[in-house]
This record gives C-alpha cells, structure tokens and sequence, in this order.
C-alpha cells in the first residue's frame, strides 16, 4: 500500500463509521500521521438510511465523502479498501489493497447483520446496513408498485403491496412508519388506479414489545402510533424462514408477500488476525477496557459497535448507537496525546444523552433519562438531533430542505427507480 513516510506515530483507523471519522477528525489537528481505510469511500448516515429505503432522501444527501472529512490533509490519508486481517507481532494490517505497518490501531469496524445463523434468511430476505441495501428496498419497492399497476389480480395485487418487516427495533419501527406514510401520502396520488388499502405494513417481533431496548411507556407510545397509522403488529412472533414468497413463523401465522424485509439485529464485524479470547463469542465483538485497549494488547483499540467494554452500569456494553462511538473517539483522541507524552490513560465514562425513534410525521418516541417525550415534541427532537449530527454542511441543508418539502407536500421527492432490483432465485423448500 502506498503510504508516505512520517516522523510522525501513524495511526490506523479501520472504519468510516461515527467512531472512525470522529476520532480521523480531531486526531488529524494532533502530531499524528492518521490513515482511515474503509471499503466504502463515504460516511454513511445510518439513522436516516430509512428515508433512503422509503423514498424520503436521496443516498448522497445522508453520505459524506471520507476524502472530505478535514481541510489540512497533510496528516490524514484515506485508503479504499478492505482490511482482511492484522498481524499483531509485525504491527501490519493485511488489507485488499496491500499491507501498511502501524504504531497505533483503532478498529472501528461497527457491526453487520445478524441472522442467527440462518443462511436461508440471509438469502432470501432484504437488508438495510448498507446504502446499496436501502437503495435495493427503495426500487424492490417501487417495481411492485408497478407491477400491481399491470395485473387485476387482486390477491396478485395484495402480494406485491404487501410488506413485512422482522424486528421491532428502532430500524423495524422506523422503517414500518415511513411505508405507512408512503401509503397515506404518496400512493394515492402516484398510483390512483390501486386500491391503498392493499397495501399491508406487518411488523413481527419476537418479544412482548416494540422498541425493546427503550422503556416501556416508549414502547406503549411507539405501538400506539404504529396502529394509528395502520402498521399490522405481530409480538411474540419469530420468524423461522422464508421461502415460495411465504414468511413462516413459529406460530400459526404464515404470511404471503413480495417485500420481506430483516431488521431483527445485529452482530460485531471483527477482524481477524487477534487471539480468540479477545473477542466475545456471543456478541462477536472485541473485548476492551476502560481506555477501548483491546483486551490483551497495547496499541490496539476498538470503538463503537465493535467494542465490547463491561462496566457495573452496562454488563452487556454499551448500547450499539452513535453516541458511544463518538465519546469514545474523542476520549481516545486526548488518550493518545496522553500516551505520547507518557500519561496515564483517562478511563472511558459514557454519557447517557437518551435514545429515540421517529414513527412518522409529527410522532416518535424520546427516552431522555427519567423522562419519556412522545407526540411533536419528541419529533421535532428528533429531527434537530439528526441535523445536528449529519456530516457536512450541504448534507444538513439537503435533508432540511427535503424534509421542508415533504412535510408541506405529503409527498416524497426520491421516488425513483434508478437501479432496478433483481431478487436471488432461493430453491423452494415447501411441498
């Protein structure tokens, strides 16, 4: 890999996630040579990727560029590629692109989707981790829209409206309220010759309530929109497969359509190369202390998703949203000024800013500490906390503009199929 030589320790950053471009950012000022590699040359906005799938944003309104990131590029390097495995004894990162040597590496790697195991899930269903994957639900979507518009059918029209989506966490429950806005805004206008009402949002979780990981008056509220909006809720319900366009579940439900979409968790994304005890076998994240060293190693660090730090307060973690992983890159930026001049690490402590979910115009839910916000107040939160933390500033006044437009108009300006999508043929295992 082509790297210039420095005087200067070189730091490598794997991951252009919240961690990675935060700690890229403000180490970059520092004496430090810093180099991110990731195998997407954007940051991707995760949080709002949902608008991408529904037809709210377009993709580079919610990605910003990774070569962007700072003014004074002297210091900092951006590297496309793919980081396959890290020599530890060597100091060297082995990537697609070659190998580079280190004095310092963060992983910041994130997580990717966890199907528990089921590789026919994996291949039968659609994703969202990704903005290729948002943009293969955005035009799935709007093909089946068009092939309804074709046929009289019916039960062939309710097939291919129909969506369900598996897991009732925040991307499940943002997901479902934004089809659910499509199909009141959007469908009656762009497609007059179908029925609305045949279009189906089913949302299927496995435990008692949605927004699990929030408290359960968020849960009550977040529920309550979702039925309001006609969002069809399905609680103690797992999926087991999905095969002949059928998802089948562990109870008597069975449901026909075109759209499946997986939202049902996530799991860490480690790199090889690191000894076994290092990474936790469940979660399939790496193990560090309270200064994010990964376990049993001196200059290598983990944040964010990827990093599994266990305290009295989170005996699982942190949770897996952006703000762990901003705090604990800036945290790292002042430790590695520490580490230079032979200081004494600063222990990670983790500032609890509260969590939310939007569930459509005017409604989300807001946990923040002892309090529960719900209704307009806790959307328009929502939404000032999303531009706040959108990367660049043409970034921000896109997403305003558009959400400007769409709140005034009911309308949806991306609805394009740019990239028509082609689903994989899976081998029909039903009788």
């Amino acid at each position: 890999m082509n790297i210039p030589q420095s005087d200067l320790p070189r730091v490598i950053v794997v991951g252009g996630g919240f961690g990675g471009v935060t700690l890229s950012r403000k180490l970059t000022k520092q004496n430090f040579q810093v180099v991110l590699i990731d195998r997407h040359n954007y940051h991707n906005f995760q949080p709002l990727m949902y608008q991408v799938a529904t037809s709210g944003l377009e993709p580079d309104s919610i990605a910003f560029p990774l070569r962007g990131l700072v003014e004074d590029r002297k210091n900092f390097l951006f590297r496309l590629g793919e980081v396959n495995s890290i020599d530890p004894d060597k100091k060297i990162v082995c990537s697609s692109i070659g190998d580079v040597s280190y004095d310092y590496l963060v992983i910041a790697t994130g997580t990717k989707t966890n199907f528990f195991g089921n590789k026919d899930l994996e291949e039968a269903s659609l994703q969202m981790k990704s903005v290729p994957q948002a943009l293969n639900i955005r035009s799935y979507m709007l093909q089946n829209l068009e092939k309804a518009t074709l046929t009289n059918d019916v039960e062939e029209q309710k097939k291919l409206m129909r969506i369900v989506l598996s897991g009732a966490g925040p991307t499940g429950v943002e997901l479902a309220g934004a089809f659910a806005e499509f199909k009141k805004g959007v469908l009656k206008n762009d497609y007059p010759d179908l029925n609305p009402e045949l279009m189906e949002i089913h949302l299927l979780d496995g435990s008692d309530r949605v927004l699990a990981s929030m408290s359960k008056k968020a849960s009550q509220k977040a529920e309550k929109y979702l039925r309001k909006l006609g969002v069809q809720i399905h609680l103690n319900v797992l999926v087991k497969n999905y095969e002949n366009e059928t998802v089948l579940t562990n109870t008597d439900l069975q449901i026909v359509a075109y759209t499946f979409i997986w939202s049902a968790g996530v799991i860490g994304n480690p790199i090889k190369g690191l000894r076994e005890e290092s990474v936790d076998e469940r979660s399939q994240r790496f193990l560090v202390d309270k200064m994010n060293r990964v376990e049993g190693y001196e200059g290598i660090f983990a944040i964010g998703d990827i990093a599994l730090m266990k305290t009295e307060e989170f005996p699982k973690g942190h949770p897996q949203v952006a703000q762990p992983a901003i705090q604990q890159g800036k945290l790292l930026v002042k430790n590695f000024k520490r580490l230079i001049n032979n200081q004494p690490l600063k222990e990670f402590s983790y500032l609890d800013k509260g969590s939310m979910a939007t569930i459509g115009r005017n409604k989300a839910v807001a946990d923040v500490k002892n309090f529960t916000l719900g209704g307009f107040l806790a959307w328009i939160t929502w939404l000032g906390v999303h531009l706040y933390f959108l990367v660049g500033v043409r970034n921000r006044l896109v997403v305003f503009l558009n959400w400007i437009y769409n709140y005034f108009n009911f309308d949806r300006a991306a609805r394009v199929i740019i990239r028509p999508y082609q689903k994989k043929k899976i081998n029909s295992k039903l009788k």
